[in-house]
């Protein structure tokens, strides 16, 4: 009984100590997004490392970790880099993952196709309606999309 008893104790902590590292693991799943006009992505954590890339404002993350002031990230592609934490904000955006999708003049097929956007353009939300999203770019362009098609 005694050893029943110390296998389900061992079963009950390993089983909380795998809990508490999903949970912090995630944490640093934090979506964020860049708030400025044009973000420089680098190599490393800090102006020293290479400019690897630029993203436009809107551009959605997923913090992977943090190193002082600047966070090192991935994106819809699984591409990775850092960015220094000025230039983000947690604000809802999401990013077009189809080479061509439209954009109506309100939620549902049936609205008009007012423009396009290419893959990997980026948006803020505005307004959520059950499956579509309202959605702006950084140059002022409105309309909306279907979530099935955005990140």
């Amino acid at each position: 009984m005694l050893k029943k008893n110390y296998i389900n104790f061992c079963l009950f902590l390993f089983s909380t100590f795998f809990l508490f590292l999903l949970i912090n693991t995630n944490a640093y799943a934090e979506r964020l997004a860049v708030i400025v006009k044009t973000a420089n992505i680098r190599s490393g954590p800090g102006l020293k490392y290479d400019l690897i890339w630029k993203v436009d404002k809107f551009f959605p993350i997923k913090i992977i970790k943090k190193s002082g002031n600047w966070y090192n990230f991935s994106d819809f592609e699984s591409e990775t880099g850092w960015i220094y934490k000025n230039n983000l904000k947690k604000i809802k955006t999401i990013i077009t993952l189809k080479e061509k999708c439209n954009i109506r003049s309100g939620p549902g097929i049936k609205n008009k196709i007012i423009f396009t956007a290419e893959k990997g353009v980026a948006f803020k939300v505005i307004k959520i309606k059950e499956d579509w999203l309202n959605i702006l770019h950084a140059d002022g362009d409105i309309g909306w999309i279907h979530k099935s098609i955005v990140w």
